[in-house]
């Protein structure tokens, strides 16, 4: 995935980015409304992060993440 598809799936993002980094607020993630660059930034102030080990951190986490809904558990009615 890249950081479109999140910046555009922002809403269902932010319970995976809660997750991952719990100590971010509803607060930081309504502030952070899918830039990249403000995650990084309160991944900084939350966690003590250097700039570079947040955005690390950040393209790590976008590399693995999926918000596809799961589309396939709905094909099975046809086994019926």
């Amino acid at each position: 995935m890249n950081w479109d598809q999140i910046e555009g799936k922002w809403r269902q993002a932010k319970g995976t980015v809660k997750q991952k980094w719990g100590k971010l607020t509803d607060d930081d993630l309504t502030f952070i409304g899918g830039s990249k660059d403000k995650l990084v930034g309160r991944l900084q102030e939350r966690y003590g992060y250097k700039k570079e080990q947040a955005q690390d951190q950040v393209d790590q986490w976008v590399s693995t993440v999926s918000l596809d809904a799961p589309s396939q558990q709905h094909a099975s009615h046809e086994s019926r």
